[in-house]
């Protein structure tokens, strides 16, 4: 599998597509005036502790308090769960980073379990082991880097838990001292500003997207990263000479007069990715509904008929539905809760390969994912770790007519609305003469047709003339009852 990264830059935005055989199965957007909280270290002060939650609201110069929970905290595991207020007060003084960003109505959520990010290494400076990614699979490498980290450590005095990230496969303990050297420059720097700066302030923030991506994503599978900004590509150029110098022949500028993103068609996916149904090219389809809840993705064979049985042809959606559930959760970042419908299958063999394919699929994922249990109903729940905000969050906004509900009432039931409130109108106002209705066009038109029986009789009801009035900047549900 070789991977490409198509950096695009603009004085408002950056975006970032990581493309793998060919497709699009990951997309990243930090817009410069909202730039990206997590990783971010602040100096903060408890605004507000919630004893029933365990937890603690704080203050770090942002537009909403922070949210704080015990379990984020650092304390030592091996005593039983303190209470909150053994740890917290208001007006104390905390150094915090942000594990997710601001998402809808929520604050950020932190932690004062500091982790320090590089190339290869993660350090988190109140810990005390040493860490190996699971995505490394060969022992003798684990333990290599394992024995490696800890030497340095030790020769160095260097404090803390370190883990090792997948990138560190395979690379030589120089650059890995290097990156272990930088970490512990980094977190000196930090200890002295948090001891000068006031409350609350940002001590530490972590670097711009193309800068994260390249540190976080690429690596001997990636075949080119382009760039079609000359200043981006001048400041990624020291970056990977500093950091990564083994990919730096793959770092080109891209000056093509056709945008990048087009190179891939990764508009069109931009695109498609907001939408709610999701064609296979079997014929079936994904339904994919995002709510703050959760998000559920039902499996449908739509017209794909194609196989020898009905289970056959079941059986075959599903398995195609697989590779393209775990693309979706990728390319639209879709986390916390997520319940997955796939079609019912009568045979258990069938069941397990479905089953066996799309864990498989979901180990190409970056973000931790875990399938808690299939349940009676032969739903699949599943969560994916949330830290930014979903594609859709992120490039919209609820729909001001329906307000995110997703459909408007019937103009009948708008007009029957009115006919009720009219007559509490006319309760309310005993010596008025009539009433004049404001209303959407097509609630007017079916006043004035379906409806002009019912309207003739309210009329004679009240003892009072009901006039109509249109306004097209209304919404269907949207009107007003003037009393004439």
């Amino acid at each position: 599998m070789s991977d490409e990264l198509l950096i695009n830059v603009t004085p408002m935005e950056c975006r970032v597509a990581l493309i793998e055989n060919g497709t699009v199965n990951e997309l990243f957007i930090e817009r410069t005036v909202k730039r990206g909280l997590v990783g971010n270290i602040y100096k903060g002060k408890v605004v507000r502790v919630l004893p029933g939650m365990q937890a603690a609201f704080v203050d770090i110069g942002l537009s909403r308090t922070a949210f704080l929970h015990i379990n984020d905290m650092v304390w030592s595991r091996n005593q039983p769960t303190p209470n909150v207020f053994e740890l917290l007060q208001p007006g104390q003084i905390l150094t915090v980073q942000v594990m997710k960003d601001m998402l809808g109505t929520k604050g950020a959520r932190l932690s004062t379990d500091l982790s320090i990010p590089s190339r290869y290494l993660v350090m988190m400076p109140y810990g005390n082991h040493t860490g190996v990614s699971q995505r490394i699979e060969s022992e003798a490498e684990r333990d290599r880097l394992r024995s490696m980290i800890e030497r340095i450590q030790a020769e160095h005095k260097i404090p803390g838990s370190v883990i090792v990230r997948t990138a560190a496969d395979g690379i030589a303990e120089a650059a890995i001292a290097q990156d272990m050297a930088y970490l512990a420059k980094l977190w000196e720097f930090i200890q002295r500003k948090q001891i000068s700066i006031a409350v609350p302030s940002l001590i530490f923030e972590e670097l711009p997207l193309p800068q994260r991506i390249i540190r976080d994503l690429a690596s001997e599978k990636t075949a080119k990263i382009s760039v079609d900004s000359r200043e981006i590509h001048g400041k990624l150029q020291e970056f990977v000479e500093e950091f990564v110098p083994n990919i730096k022949e793959r770092l080109i500028h891209y000056p093509g007069e056709r945008p990048i993103f087009d190179l891939y068609n990764v508009e069109e996916d931009i695109q498609r990715a907001l939408q709610t149904r999701v064609a296979l090219k079997s014929g079936g389809y994904l339904m994919i509904d995002q709510t703050e809840a959760m998000t559920t993705i039902d499996v449908n064979t739509g017209s794909y008929v194609g196989g020898r049985s009905l289970e056959d042809t079941v059986f075959k959606t599903n398995m195609e539905a697989t590779q393209v559930i775990a693309r979706q959760l990728r390319l639209r970042n879709l986390g916390g809760i997520i319940i997955i419908d796939f079609i019912d299958m009568q045979e258990q063999e069938h069941r397990t390969e479905v089953m066996t394919q799309f864990e498989r699929m979901l180990e190409q994922d970056h973000a931790k994912t875990k399938i808690t249990q299939v349940s009676e109903l032969g739903l699949v729940e599943m969560t994916r770790k949330r830290t930014r905000e979903s594609l859709e969050h992120l490039l919209c906004e609820s729909c001001p007519t329906c307000q995110g509900r997703g459909y408007v009432k019937t103009a009948e039931s708008v007009c029957y609305e009115i006919f009720r409130e009219i007559m509490r109108y006319t309760r309310a106002y005993q010596s008025q003469t009539g009433f004049t209705v404001v209303a959407h066009p097509s609630v007017i038109d079916r006043l004035l047709t379906a409806e002009a029986p019912a309207v003739a009789d309210l009329e004679h009801f009240i003892g009072r003339v009901i006039k109509f009035q249109v306004e097209n900047l209304y919404t269907q549900e949207q009107y007003d009852i003037i009393l004439s």
